[in-house]
């Protein structure tokens, strides 16, 4: 009794002064301005300090390491510190008695110093956190899953757990941030059915957060990445959100924000513009490889001619410093950028070539397909490439790795594959995706034409062509998914697909049709205009779903929907309704789509005979192609030029179609620019019609090839028939092919008819390769359609000329084919032919 009565009092005094001392020494820390004071602190208090006194001195380390500007060799000090063995065992002995917010901040702070997932404490942090992490409150939570991420642990057990807390108590979270940090952490382990809650929760509680929160919409970004999900309407309330502070994102943020919309597909004109106006700010700031080469990735795809030089002569000068992984970041952007500079090319390609050893195999693959873009020419590193994909190919057991290195092989100079390498291709069939298979096909296609042209032996490839079309048909016939199979086939493309397989896709799809929703309409229908077959079957329920669902199909789905029907040429059941609903669901978004989108879709909806005059006045509007001009500016060669030609196109199409709008004609120059140079030789079926057309028509004089008529459509044959139909003469200002023609019509911007005697017919005709019809039936797509109501506009008899027809059995012989075109040309009088 007396020896616990003596105990307590000494209890009490401990338990009233702890706080007191605890205070005072956190005091203390706040005081220090470096890091050494506070390991002194730590040194001489190291016997009475309490776990709180532990969790803050933690923190105060860190908030000096977030100042400094070489974060890692400071971190390196900190952890390499005597006094952090001292901190680094108190934290071991004090852990248990933590609170679950200082125990965790712990943890996070330690491996932001280096300290090795495998390291005793680490794990210990871990295993206390998972004990309690029931009754972790949402905030812990978060943060301690951002630490198991930062371990890789993202597929473990625990992170799992905390997958299913966060599943339970969903419906009560109403903090954005954790619930972000969280929504990154778990995306890897979750079901569709929870990908959709946690996007509709985000969408909920979007709003609560404060516009400056640019971290939580870029997290937002990042799951919708990670779940492969380009929702719109969340991406675009993100995309509002960076845009108003976009002059405060550093390099890594805009970096980041371009590689994730890069990946979602995501186009925000305004984002990219003012993003590489940020960018250009930023290039005399660094000087240290690492931030200049991510500038260099982020800047150098959508930079100026003069930003680009800047950016390569920077780079080369800090070429000797390049780490392997940076050489392989400036080579990858270098093929982005088109780049020519072969001095730059060639000291990138050493640096590759001196780590050769260090590369996996899916960065083999890359470093190949850039060299081979760029050009470049170097036998010793091919040669070492070569040997290092075979020597993988030898142990690789992953399809998809072993497809990387199957397609790295084949592009090299002289491509081979031995027996093993063969062996190896067979031996994981049974597991590929279409995409493997796929990838597989085309480097097999490649090494059939390199040994044709050597006249080797293809016996082999054929053989292993044919498994692989075996099990691509299998594949297909087992899905019973269509999201699935979507996810299989959007990056689908190449001969040996379209060849082997696209019959059996479209049953696929055809047998899965009711599966087509809101959700994925619009990438059904971008798959079926890539593949050129009609399914009125398919574009029947896209239109079906189009009309019953377009309050819930954001505006930015529309031109891939319409897509489709433009490149095929079809008119679903009630056609108005359909493209009346697609364009009213657009008309409040057409200021905020972007210049080259816009293009696009007023080209699809005019080869369809569809002129919405709201989108055609957003169009062909000064500002407008303010805007357009300087977005071409950020895109390249190959993608700059082909939205040019569609603008020309839209155009022509509105000046011929409606000239009720009045909107004028101003491609002249562009379309001189474009011509002005070789048109090309014709092939052999339009010479055979040639030589023909001279014989019927009584003379070469009475034919003209390769002719530019207004507005600048370019026809393989013209000539000219009077009332009684007989060929009129040109005279001696026939063209010579393969030159520039000269329009012969008094003015591109004037239909001529009284040129003509009277009763005259100026007659176009065009010999039709299978480029002009369907895949799968003999139908004219959108833009061989448009051009023959040009044709028709404009004053011509338009006479096409069908490849299928031409090639026929029926026309198999000249005299045959002689007739044809007399009846085509003359129509009753067939036996007409001048002497």
């Amino acid at each position: 009794m007396f020896r616990l009565r003596a105990i307590c009092p000494f209890s009490w005094r401990v338990f009233h002064f702890r706080p007191f001392s605890c205070e005072t020494l956190i005091r203390q820390m706040d005081k220090c301005t470096d890091e050494e004071q506070v390991f002194d602190l730590i040194e001489k208090n190291k016997a009475i300090f309490s776990e709180k006194q532990v969790g803050y001195a933690f923190n105060i380390l860190w908030q000096f390491q977030k100042q400094k500007t070489s974060l890692f060799k400071s971190v390196e000090c900190i952890r390499d510190h005597p006094q952090f063995l001292t901190l680094y065992n108190l934290t071991t002995n004090k852990m248990e008695f933590m609170n679950d917010d200082n125990l965790v901040n712990v943890l996070y702070i330690t491996q932001h110093f280096a300290v090795e997932a495998h390291d005793p404490l680490v794990e210990a942090l871990v295993t206390e956190a998972w004990r309690r992490l029931e009754r972790f409150d949402i905030n812990v939570l978060s943060k301690f899953s951002s630490c198991l991420a930062d371990q890789h642990l993202n597929f473990s057990p625990l992170m799992g757990k905390i997958a299913d807390i966060v599943n339970r108590k969903l419906e009560t979270i109403q903090d954005l941030r954790s619930l972000s940090v969280l929504m990154v952490s778990i995306s890897s382990l979750i079901s569709q059915r929870f990908q959709d809650q946690l996007v509709n929760k985000t969408e909920l509680l979007f709003d609560t957060i404060d516009s400056s929160q640019v971290n939580i919409a870029r997290r937002i970004v990042q799951f919708l990445r990670n779940i492969k999900y380009s929702y719109y309407p969340l991406l675009e309330r993100c995309n509002k959100v960076f845009l108003s502070h976009v002059n405060h994102l550093d390099l890594e943020s805009i970096s980041k924000i371009l590689s994730l919309y890069h990946f979602l597909q995501f186009h925000s004109f305004e984002f990219v513009l003012m993003a590489k106006k940020r960018l250009t700010e930023m290039i005399p700031q660094f000087d240290h490889p690492a931030s200049f080469v991510k500038l260099f990735v982020a800047l150098g795809p959508m930079a100026g001619p003069e930003e680009k030089k800047q950016l390569e002569s920077t780079i080369l000068l800090m070429s000797e410093e390049l780490t392997s992984q940076q050489a392989l970041a400036v080579m990858g952007a270098m093929e982005e950028m088109e780049s020519r500079n072969s001095r730059l090319i060639k000291k990138i390609a050493s640096i590759l070539h001196k780590h050769l050893d260090d590369y996996k195999p899916v960065e083999l693959l890359k470093i190949t397909k850039a060299l081979i873009f760029l050009h470049f020419q170097s036998k010793e590193l091919f040669v070492k490439l070569k040997e290092l994909l075979h020597s993988y190919l030898k142990i690789s057991v992953k399809p998809s790795e072993i497809s990387s290195l199957v397609c790295a092989i084949s592009m090299l100079p002289s491509p081979h594959l031995d027996e093993v390498g063969i062996s190896r291709i067979e031996a994981v069939l049974p597991q590929c995706d279409l995409n493997d298979l796929n990838g597989f096909a085309t480097s097999i296609l490649r090494w059939i034409q390199y040994d044709c042209m050597h006249l080797d032996s293809t016996g082999k490839q054929l053989k292993l062509l044919q498994k692989l079309d075996h099990y691509g048909h299998q594949s297909l016939q087992k899905c019973n998914n269509l999201n699935l199979l979507w996810e299989e086939l959007k990056s689908l493309k190449g001969d040996w697909f379209a060849q082997s397989l696209l019959e059996e896709t479209i049953a696929t799809l055809q047998r899965l049709v009711d599966e087509i929703n809101y959700m994925n309409v619009a990438g059904i229908a971008s798959f079926i205009s890539r593949t050129n077959y009609l399914s009125t079957l398919l574009l029947d329920r896209i239109a079906s779903v189009v009309l019953q669902q377009i309050e819930k199909i954001h505006p930015f789905s529309v031109l891939a929907i319409i897509l489709p029907f433009s490149i095929l040429n079809y008119d679903p059941p009630q056609r108005n309704e359909f493209f009346g609903t697609c364009i009213q669901h657009l008309n409040s978004y057409l200021t905020l789509l972007d210049p080259l989108m816009l293009v696009f879709l007023g080209f699809s909806l005019a080869t369809l005979e569809y002129f919405p005059e709201d989108l055609l006045k957003t169009i062909f509007n000064i500002k407008f192609l303010d805007r357009l001009d300087s977005q071409l500016e950020l895109l390249c060669s190959s993608l700059n030029r082909r939205v040019q030609f569609r603008l020309m196109e839209l155009n022509r199409a509105v000046c011929l179609e409606c000239p009720e709008y009045q909107i004028p004609w101003f491609h002249d120059r562009f379309c001189q620019q474009h011509y002005n140079k070789d048109i090309g030789s014709m092939n052999g079926a339009q010479q055979q019609i040639s030589k023909m057309l001279a014989e019927i028509l009584g003379g070469i004089n009475c034919v003209k090839a390769s002719v530019l008529t207004p507005y600048y459509h370019m026809i393989d044959f013209e000539c000219i028939l009077d009332k009684r139909k007989k060929p009129l003469p040109y005279g001696s200002h026939n063209i010579t092919l393969g030159k520039l023609p000269e329009m012969h019509w008094e003015s591109n911007t004037q239909i001529v008819g009284s040129r003509l005697p009277p009763g005259a017919e100026r007659i176009a005709l065009e010999f039709l390769d299978l480029r002009a019809f369907c895949t799968n039936i003999p139908h004219l797509k959108g833009k061989s359609a448009m051009k023959k109501r040009h044709l028709e506009i404009l004053g011509y008899r338009v006479i096409q000329i069908p490849h299928f027809e031409w090639n026929s059995m029926a026309l198999s012989t000249k005299d045959a084919r002689m007739d044809y075109l007399r009846e085509r040309i003359f129509g009753e009088d067939k036996k007409y032919s001048r002497k």
